[in-house]
């Protein structure tokens, strides 16, 4: 079986789900076009591409009908195109799929990534009967992620002026990494946006407090939790929640045979992938319990991490992934999250996953993890080891 190796990426910056968003103009397929047309004039073949895996999480109206085979069509690539769905985990696990193709011979190279467009196309816009169906709703006991958020923080002991401290200090992160240049690489201005634009330097943990728990009218969640666990308290705030955003990532996987005939440098080499589940009520710890597997799949330990990337759904499951990995402020997250710079559902782990290049290669590290948690108790979690020339 082949290696398989990151060899470029490149992201949106991530705009404001929201009419007043810098990318709402922009359909998902323009977002993800425009990356094809970065990644060509970056130096990509697009003749050499064997596949594109895009991971869009909401696959409705004109986020449809192969988003990814849709895209190709228009950007005048010849790859077949793949859409997939594993909720938030989708851009990570689209990743992880076109590894594994790549591993087994299927694929020479292969594009892979994700993309959201929710001001265009809102969460739950599908219809799905996770979402709308009584009787699978009551069946499954689905209730709203904010609601898994407070049993987590809830079971786990975590105060709300923690929560609010953890949601301060992601923010201050990722304004000095934009601040100190770290994005400048990666990210591909489109409709005259050229930063993430929900980022606030500037919120602290007083105005924080001030903030209302934002899932506590939900008596029909409530209820669901209660007949499997003893309590639940309301501590999550929008503050301390992923925000939503619109954004698209696209990472160029590959061989190193197929990296020296199209003259592309390996960067980071993909050691192992994992998937999980967990109880759907909790619902958000199969992130970490990916992670996990996916690290000892890899022969390796949590200390031997130098960067931790872990999709920020929810402060109180920031807070668990920490000090159950021991993995510290300056390890965890270097460059802020979600709650800082949008979750835009189907491109954030492919972004987590090219940001961990990004990252290794600043700190000159050897080992990183990404993992996302995603709705009905789902997680993926990816290995890297950075490549020294």
């Amino acid at each position: 079986m082949s290696d398989v190796y990151i060899l470029d990426w490149v992201r949106t910056p991530r705009g404001k789900a929201s009419p007043k968003g810098g990318l709402h103009d922009l359909t998902a397929l323009d977002l993800v076009t425009g990356l094809q047309n970065a990644l060509v004039e970056r130096g990509l073949d697009p003749d050499a591409v064997e596949d594109v895996l895009l991971g869009v999480a909401s696959q409705a109206g004109e986020q449809g009908a192969d988003l990814a085979r849709t895209a190709n069509l228009l950007s005048g690539w010849s790859a077949p195109g793949v859409t997939l769905n594993r909720f938030c985990a989708s851009g990570i696990d689209a990743v992880a799929t076109a590894a594994a193709r790549i591993r087994a011979g299927d694929y020479g190279l292969a594009v892979a990534g994700g993309v959201e467009s929710v001001s265009r196309v809102p969460i739950f816009s599908d219809g799905g009967a996770l979402w709308t169906d009584p009787a699978v709703v009551d069946t499954v006991g689905s209730v709203h992620m904010g609601i898994a958020a407070d049993l987590n923080a809830t079971r786990e002991g975590f105060t709300r002026e923690e929560l609010d401290a953890y949601a301060v200090e992601s923010h201050h992160k990722a304004a000095q990494a934009w601040e100190s240049g770290a994005f400048d690489r990666s990210v591909v201005g489109l409709n005259d946006l050229e930063r993430d634009e929900l980022i606030r330097p500037g919120v602290d943990t007083q105005a924080l407090a001030s903030l209302p728990p934002a899932f506590a009218d939900r008596p029909e969640d409530d209820s669901r939790v209660l007949a499997r666990y003893d309590a639940i308290d309301h501590l999550h705030t929008v503050g301390t929640s992923p925000q939503m955003a619109d954004g698209a990532a696209l990472l160029v996987l590959g061989t190193e045979e197929h990296a020296d005939r199209l003259g592309l440098t390996p960067r980071a080499r993909i050691l192992s992938s994992a998937t999980a589940t967990c109880d759907p009520v909790l619902m958000l710890t199969a992130g970490q319990e990916a992670m996990e597997i996916a690290i000892e799949r890899a022969g390796l330990k949590p200390a031997d991490m130098d960067v931790f990337e872990f999709a920020e759904a929810f402060a109180a499951l920031c807070l668990r992934f920490r000090r159950d990995l021991d993995a510290g402020l300056d390890r965890m997250n270097p460059n802020g999250g979600t709650m800082a710079m949008g979750h835009a559902f189907g491109a954030t782990g492919a972004i987590m996953v090219g940001g961990a290049v990004d990252e290794l290669e600043r700190r000159d590290g050897r080992y990183a993890v990404a993992g996302v948690s995603g709705a009905a108790g789902l997680g993926v979690g990816v290995v890297l080891e950075r490549v020294v020339a």
